[in-house]
């Protein structure tokens, strides 16, 4: 499985910053030094790649597209914007982190975690008891807060804004745990219920923090602050009256209509957009609007072909052989208004020209 090289980055920057942590305990299990954390670094890395992905797909179809440069997490990143696609991509890797550790509990990765039976037994609510197996996000909580927040040495408002943020992504995969329930009683019948809970797909996470980054909320602080103890102290307080469950940011976002060089954006001249298709999202559907007519540029229509297999048949024995399919589909891309302005006025001149041999 490709692995993208900013997660061995971001595990090289986590195991750097783990070596000055003492000793820690989860689940009565004690270890000290590094290799404790060893034993969680492929899962954290799997994490970490999970929300890339899920950032790029959340933003696929948005002027930002979660590019590149926007996933390096470290304090020490030279891009140290503090804006909310920042805040999302804590929040997401956070989770993503979160998220693969508490899976990876659940599936017996590691010897020192099992299910989450503290409940077991309890009244939950009317008619159900607590039981089962739940996913013991606990555990995954408890080992994503010291890989996911040891990147912030730092004590000023950004690394306090990163902080909130990666801390809402962990919010987010309790927020969105399952209820799972079975019933007991005589032949069938559901006298009362014992219930567990079970994490869900991870898009359901990303949709949940998709939906705090469009809520996003601007925290105004001094220019500057964060440099002396009275500043540490009011930006202490400031985050501490914000629920950790939404997003926050410091800044404004940049324009992502055009391409910046400085910031690394890229722009939307040049990027694809959907008009038309089976099973589109109101958003996907105005995507060119936003990509391409928001943004001053101009959509062309594109015809592409291309070849897949199809027709396959099993022959005895034993193969499957396919013949190969050639399909023309057409997409569209956004372009500067000048050129797309040109072929269509040649366009419509070679029409007018026709007319006017006919009429001949």
């Amino acid at each position: 499985m490709f692995v993208h090289w900013e997660v061995f980055y971001y595990i090289f920057i986590l195991l750097a910053h783990m070596r000055s942590y003492c000793c820690w305990s989860v689940n009565n299990f004690l270890m000290t030094g590094p290799k404790a954390y060893l034993i969680y670094s492929s899962s954290v890395a799997a994490g970490a790649q999970s929300g890339i992905e899920e950032c790029k797909y959340q933003f696929a179809w948005d002027r930002w597209n979660c590019p590149e440069r926007a996933l390096q997490l470290s304090t020490h990143s030279s891009l140290r914007s503090a804006n909310r696609e920042t805040a999302f991509v804590h929040a997401i890797s956070s989770a993503g982190v979160m998220y693969t550790l508490t899976r990876n509990c659940s599936l017996g990765d590691f010897d020192n975690c099992g299910c989450d039976d503290s409940r077991n037994g309890q009244r939950g609510g009317h008619g159900w008891l607590w039981g089962g197996c739940s996913d013991n996000v606990g555990f995954g909580e408890a080992i994503s807060k010291q890989f996911v927040d040891a990147l912030e040495t730092g004590q000023d408002a950004r690394a306090a804004m990163n902080l909130h943020n990666n801390e809402a992504g962990r919010k987010a995969v309790k927020g969105t745990m399952q209820r799972t329930c079975k019933c007991h009683g005589v032949s069938g019948s559901c006298t009362t219920q014992t219930c567990w809970l079970q994490l869900p797909e991870f898009r359901e996470v990303g949709n949940y923090l998709k939906e705090k980054y469009h809520r996003a909320l601007k925290v105004d602080l001094l220019r500057g602050a964060g440099n002396s103890a009275a500043s540490r102290g009011a930006i202490a307080e400031t985050f501490s009256s914000i629920s950790r469950k939404e997003l926050v940011h410091l800044e404004d976002s940049p324009d992502y209509c055009l391409e910046n060089r400085t910031l690394g954006l890229p722009g939307t001249e040049g990027r694809e957009c959907l008009k038309k298709g089976k099973n589109l999202s109101k958003w996907e559907k105005r995507s060119c609007k936003r990509l391409c007519g928001e943004c001053g540029l101009a959509v062309e229509e594109r015809k592409a072909e291309m070849v897949s297999s199809c027709n396959c048949k099993f022959h005895w024995c034993c193969a499957v052989k396919c013949e190969q399919c050639r399909k023309t589909v057409t997409k569209y891309f956004c372009v500067k208004r000048g050129g797309q302005r040109g072929r269509n006025e040649s366009a419509s001149n070679r029409r007018k020209n026709l007319r006017m041999r006919k009429k001949h």
